[in-house]
């Protein structure tokens, strides 16, 4: 999966608080959302990102989780991964390049 880069998405920096990310996150859904923009399929994926985006950003949890691994973020969630059970030893521990 490609990385994509949450605070870039919604236009705010690492430091940005949850307020800053939350207001950021409404200006865009509400420029993107299909009913503003019936039948734009570019909007409509824009939106699916700003939400994306959103989920993790919009959670202290999984923004940390975040934070921490980067670009690895989508593959620990692909493996299953709970944020509030992460543990570095088990995930490398599996080979490294597990797809």
């Amino acid at each position: 999966m490609e990385y994509k880069d949450y605070y870039q998405i919604l236009g705010v920096s690492k430091q940005a608080s949850e307020k800053e990310i939350k207001r950021a996150y409404r200006k865009l859904a509400q420029q993107y959302h299909p009913d503003k923009n019936p039948g734009n399929k570019t909007a409509e994926e824009k939106f699916k990102t700003i939400n994306e985006a959103y989920e993790v950003l919009g959670s202290a949890d999984n923004r940390a989780k975040y934070d921490q691994l980067g670009q690895n973020y989508h593959r620990f969630q692909q493996m299953g991964g709970n944020p509030a059970d992460f543990d570095f030893s088990q995930w490398f521990s599996q080979g490294g390049s597990r797809q």
